[in-house]
């Protein structure tokens, strides 16, 4: 009897290994009846209950397991697996790094503790663990590509880049596409960067990773210019953002109904007025969530939408690959692209003349057409903190400020700003975003000052907040600073409308020169400065002047007016204007 019930551990991994992961459980629990203490047929049936997506009974067992051998690394490391695999997080963090601390240091248990601090968005310590997998796993695709996407939310686009590119090759079967889609998405804003690199990433993903496109439905540009109403289909996952939808809603609210029939197809709940956008009886409202791009392109096909204009460029790539699909004759791109599609599948591309000079056409596989004024023309129709007083009138010193997420601020420009700082005793920097709300990421961000000479007496980094009271914050800041090569586009009208200026310079893409668009059709050109070096200066030049405090505080507290009036707040003439452009579209069709 005592050797058949030896042999029940034995006959439990014969069947684990051929994958008879029931019978297997039934002969480790016998085992177990045998031998209660047995720390290998405890972890042996955690891992068959896993398999079995039994979570909960696995975690039990190994917390027995460890009960027994409490200084077992890989006891703690396999819990870690198992709490992560369940969802809870924060405890597989704790037994991951028990593991470590007891001295693992295996690759597993360095991917497991990054992956969990990634999706809680503690990306600097993610960062540090996926380097730490990497050294021990050069070649691990995953690692890398993982590291690179953690890189990049700290701002570390160039590093980012690279590890998107080594990981190349590396990553499993047919899963080369992570990696290009992240080039794709990220490469607008490296400082390495230029025009042509931008468009060769963003063909390479598009050339390996979309599908070849059928036959959409095709018109007679004749019958589609004759059409009254023209039918157009606005496709965006952000309509739901009040602070990001500004331009749409400006363009929106303002359409000729007349000559336009409205269709918003939505990966978010239906918009309220509180949203912005001023509800029209006429517009018709697609819930597009639940819809597959397959039976999207079916629906927009169905609806026969005349012009189809997508809203939310490289910022969701998930839909990107339902326009491949062709389901309009028309297809355009407006609003979040900032660079070139590199998709054949656009027709056209809306920018204007600050953003985008006609040299830069032939970066661009759509035709590009320029509205007057700014492409980003907006305006405010949601609730928002009443302009405050200068904050250097109490302090003496100006307050510089960046309220832009942490992954458009690079090294660069943090070696920028230190400067501006050196030069100017007194004056401070605040920083807000959600990335600031993890400890170890302000750690990152003042040790990138620190290397520059700035101590951390002189930052202000703040955590995320509720939008209204996010955009109180501007009460404290004199002059916000521009990032670069990735400008503010909501963040720079976000702080205007709070009568903050912006400092910004004239970039070499269209990402670098948003902040211009708009600071040029708000009548504000002397805070576009020519170059990156008059950048510095202006700033530093300002923080000097005796008279800073009270020009600050009269152009504040007049600048709403003043945008108001200005072409960057005009919205029906910005409809009138884009409207034509539909209708020349209509009458040209898509370009041969």
């Amino acid at each position: 009897m005592g050797e058949h019930r030896a042999r029940w551990p034995e006959r439990a991994r014969e069947h684990h290994r051929a994958g008879r992961l029931e019978d297997a459980t039934s002969c480790y629990r016998l085992a177990l009846r045998a031998e209660p203490a047995r720390v290998d047929v405890l972890t042996g049936l955690a891992d068959a209950l896993e398999a079995l997506g039994r979570n909960d009974e696995a975690i039990e067992l190994l917390e027995q397991a460890l009960a027994r051998c409490p200084d077992s690394a890989s006891l703690h490391g396999r819990l870690g697996d198992a709490l992560h695999a369940r969802g809870d997080l924060p405890r597989a963090i704790e037994a991951y790094r028990r593991s470590i601390a007891l001295g693992a240091d295996v690759a597993s248990v360095w991917w497991g503790l990054g992956c969990a601090l990634a999706a809680l968005e503690d990306h600097a310590p993610a960062v540090e663990c996926f380097r730490r997998q990497v050294a021990l796993q050069p070649d691990n695709g995953m690692a890398l590509h993982n590291l690179g996407k953690s890189l990049f939310e700290l701002g570390q686009v160039d590093p980012a880049l690279e590890a998107f590119r080594r990981s190349l090759g590396r990553l499993p079967d047919g899963a080369d596409c992570l990696s290009l889609s992240n080039i794709a998405v990220t490469i607008p804003g490296s400082p390495a960067a230029g025009n042509r690199e931008i468009l060769e990433a963003r063909r390479a993903w598009a050339m390996r990773c979309l599908s070849v496109a059928p036959a959409g439905r095709q018109a007679d540009s004749r019958d589609l210019a004759a059409r009254r109403p023209i039918r157009l289909g606005y496709v965006s996952a952000f309509l739901d953002k009040p602070n990001w939808m500004k331009p749409v809603w400006a363009l929106i609210n303002h359409h000729d109904r007349n000559r336009f029939e409205i269709h918003l197809l939505s990966d978010r709940p239906e918009p309220s007025l509180e949203h912005g956008y001023r509800k029209d009886p006429r517009d018709v409202f697609h819930d597009t969530s639940g819809r597959s791009n397959p039976e999207l392109a079916q629906l927009i096909e169905a609806l026969r939408i005349d012009i189809l204009i997508d809203l939310n460029g490289y910022s969701w790539m998930p839909r990107l690959p339902m326009f491949a699909l062709r389901p309009a004759p028309v297809q355009v791109a407006w609003f979040s692209m900032f660079a070139t599609t590199g998709m054949d599948a656009f027709d056209y591309l809306v920018g204007d003349r600050h953003v985008i000079p006609p040299e830069e056409d032939v970066f661009c596989t759509e035709r590009v057409v320029r509205v007057p004024g700014s492409y980003m023309t907006f305006e405010v129709a949601y609730r928002v903190p009443d302009v405050a007083p200068a904050p250097c009138l109490k302090r003496g010193a100006l307050t510089f400020g960046c309220l832009a997420p942490q992954y458009k601020i690079t090294s660069e420009a943090v070696e920028s700003w230190s400067r501006i700082l050196s030069a100017c005793p007194g004056t401070r920097l605040l920083l807000k975003s959600t990335a600031l709300g993890k400890a170890e990421t302000r750690a990152f961000v003042i040790g990138l000052f620190d290397r520059t000479g700035v101590p951390a007496d002189r930052l202000v980094l703040e955590g995320p907040a509720g939008h209204y009271e996010f955009l109180g914050r501007y009460a404290d800041i004199d002059l916000a600073l521009d990032t670069f090569p990735y400008n503010g586009g909501t963040t720079t009208t976000e702080a205007l409308w709070q009568g903050v200026p912006v400092l910004t310079f004239a970039g070499d893409r269209w990402v670098s020169r948003i902040s211009a668009s708009l600071l040029r059709e708000a009548g504000l050109p002397e805070f576009v400065a020519p170059d990156l070096e008059s950048y510095v200066a202006r700033a530093i030049e300002l923080a000097w002047q005796p008279d800073a405090p009270g020009r600050l505080h009269e152009l504040r507290s007049g600048l709403r007016d003043r945008l108001r009036a200005a072409p960057v707040c005009d919205a029906a003439g910005f409809a009138r204007n884009l409207e034509d452009l539909y209708l020349e579209m209509a009458r040209r069709g898509a370009p041969c």
